[in-house]
């Protein structure tokens, strides 16, 4: 009889490491942005601007009477928990499967954090050109992004057969 395999769990670390550098940049934004008044890092593309997120992505339902704060915090934990169970079933070498899903828990962690704390979440990467702006962001938006993608692209190339690398 085999013994246990090792689970994809262990990428929850790389998860933690990201909650903690998502909250220590938050904490930089807090400390030393003034709300809503925009410092120019490249100027004509990138501005630090504090901004305080309501709603989900892009400030969807940000302006919903409140319930909303609630919603995406549960629905974040519910998804955080499901790729969690997901990760482990999911062999520890199947990096295609397990960085997406880290990332993912990271940045819905990330954010979680924020609504509890707050209310809201806490943006300032601030991206525009011209007098087009990209909505602010933060490094648990840029996680689940890149970890969205991620499994789009991974989703169309199939993983190596077993014993030939990847």
């Amino acid at each position: 009889m085999a013994g246990p395999r090792p689970n994809a769990l262990a990428w929850l670390g790389l998860s933690a490491l990201l909650v903690a550098i998502d909250q220590w940049t938050k904490a930089v934004a807090l400390a030393s942005l003034e709300y809503l008044k925009p410092v120019p890092f490249i100027d004509g593309f990138w501005n630090w601007t504090l901004v305080h997120n309501y709603g989900a992505a892009f400030s969807f339902l940000s302006d919903a009477g409140g319930w909303q704060r609630w919603f995406f915090t549960g629905l974040a934990i519910l998804i955080s928990l499901g790729l969690s169970v997901w990760l482990a079933r999911t062999p520890r070498g199947d990096w295609r499967t397990a960085l997406p899903f880290a990332l993912v828990v990271a940045g819905a962690v990330g954010n979680v954090i924020d609504r509890i704390r707050f209310g809201y979440v806490v943006d300032f990467v601030d991206w525009y050109v011209g007098r087009h702006h990209w909505p602010a962001f933060n490094v648990a938006d840029s996680a689940i992004v890149v970890g969205a993608v991620l499994l789009v692209l991974f989703s169309f190339k199939a993983p190596p057969a077993p014993g030939k690398g990847g």
